[in-house]
């Protein structure tokens, strides 16, 4: 895909904004478990950021999804994961489905104020027991005169202790239904006045092995009422619509992983060939060197797969296949680049000081959230038509 003066303008703002609002204040905000997200929010909202490919009507630029991804890549210049994953939440999880499949009256309340950065967004589909299997959530909304009624909880939601309100997938329809069918996205508020919204709770923020700066939460909810308004597009078509917008998380995934590797490697080859071993520095033995070369050309590979999708996604052609793909190898290659990384490092790279190890700790993620590595395997190998025909009679 050839990329434009325009494209090329918001890397370097994202890349600018990276340096001076995220890189100087990070360590204190790992250290604090959260960073002021409304704070930072507000920010990209003026700049325009948190509604690249949003409804002009909204606030947004009304650009395709390129300009987006740009944007995405370009975060890998933060010397973290865990803000790039908060903003993401935002722009690319939490608002997608509300942007294409919302009212006028339900974009106007939730999709205008989180692209202006005044709110501040969670997604809310995975539970205790319903992580990658999306089909299995207990959460139920239930009408009532002219509201949704909703009881449940939600785990491992990101930006949940500041968030104001949740893109949340639950059940609507009847119980032991077409568990594909059933399910709806309504947007619930967490905050109103700056006090949880009635019946929601926040049962504890988590503590986690890395993404240590964004704050993560498990939420319950209690007879919690929204207006039926609140709905997301059509009732029963929730799976639908999150299965769409999981595509454009996925390849956010792997956009922002790009960079991330690439920085982690040109480190590592600055550091290695400081670092003596032997009378020698240990960049040129060649087992280092080829290994490091052999990884950034791994970064590359994915980069032109990942692209790829992103391009389809632009053209409107279905990215699932290459979207899984992308955020599968994303994952792993991710792993792979950290632990080889870290390893030349020596005793350094398991000093919580250096960024190799916020890499190592923070990119393990990637293999988990937004589908796990298994579960992108099955996609891949349903789409490729390998998995066996179900038998009748």
């Amino acid at each position: 895909m050839k990329l434009t003066a325009e494209h090329q303008q918001i890397a370097e703002t994202v890349r600018k904004f990276a340096e001076t609002e995220i890189n100087p204040y990070i360590d204190q905000w790992e250290e604090d478990g959260a960073f002021p997200a409304h704070e930072l929010f507000k920010k990209l909202g003026d700049l325009g950021l948190l509604g690249i490919t949003k409804p002009e009507q909204y606030g947004g630029m009304g650009l395709d999804y390129s300009y987006q991804a740009v944007m995405s890549e370009a975060w890998g210049h933060a010397n973290c994961g865990s803000v790039p994953m908060a903003i993401g939440v935002q722009t690319d999880m939490c608002t997608p489905a509300l942007a294409r499949f919302g009212s006028d009256t339900v974009r106007e309340k939730f999709l205008a104020p989180s692209i202006a950065g005044d709110i501040v967004g969670c997604i809310g589909v995975s539970e205790v027991s319903a992580g990658s299997d999306v089909a299995n959530i207990q959460t139920r909304a239930v009408k009532q005169g002219g509201d949704y009624v909703i009881n449940g909880g939600k785990m491992w939601i990101t930006n949940g202790t500041q968030g104001d309100w949740i893109c949340l997938l639950c059940n609507t329809g009847d119980e032991g239904g077409n568990i594909h069918t059933n399910k709806s996205i309504i947007c619930v508020p967490l905050r109103e006045n700056g006090e949880l919204y009635k019946g929601v709770t926040i049962e504890r923020k988590l503590d986690k092995l890395g993404m240590r700066a964004s704050d993560t939460a498990e939420l319950h909810f209690e007879d919690v009422r929204v207006p039926i308004e609140n709905l997301v597009g059509e009732e029963g078509k929730g799976f639908t619509y999150q299965m769409m917008q999981f595509q454009e998380e996925r390849m956010y995934s792997a956009l922002t992983s790009l960079i991330t590797m690439e920085r982690t490697i040109e480190m590592t080859i600055d550091y290695t060939r400081q670092r003596e071993t032997f009378g020698k520095p240990v960049l040129y033995n060649q087992v280092v060197h080829f290994r490091l070369a052999e990884l950034m050309t791994e970064v590359e590979a994915l980069r032109a797969l990942t692209w790829k999708a992103v391009e389809m996604h632009v053209s409107g052609e279905d990215c699932t296949k290459l979207a899984s793909m992308a955020k599968l190898k994303a994952g792993r290659l991710t792993r792979e680049v950290n632990d080889s990384c870290l390893q030349y490092w020596g005793g350094m790279g398991y000093m919580t000081e250096t960024l190799v190890s916020r890499n190592y700790r923070d990119g393990r993620l990637l293999s988990i959230g937004a589908g796990a590595d298994e579960v992108m395997l099955g996609i891949i190998a349903k789409l490729m038509g390998l998995l066996p025909s179900k038998r009748r009679g």
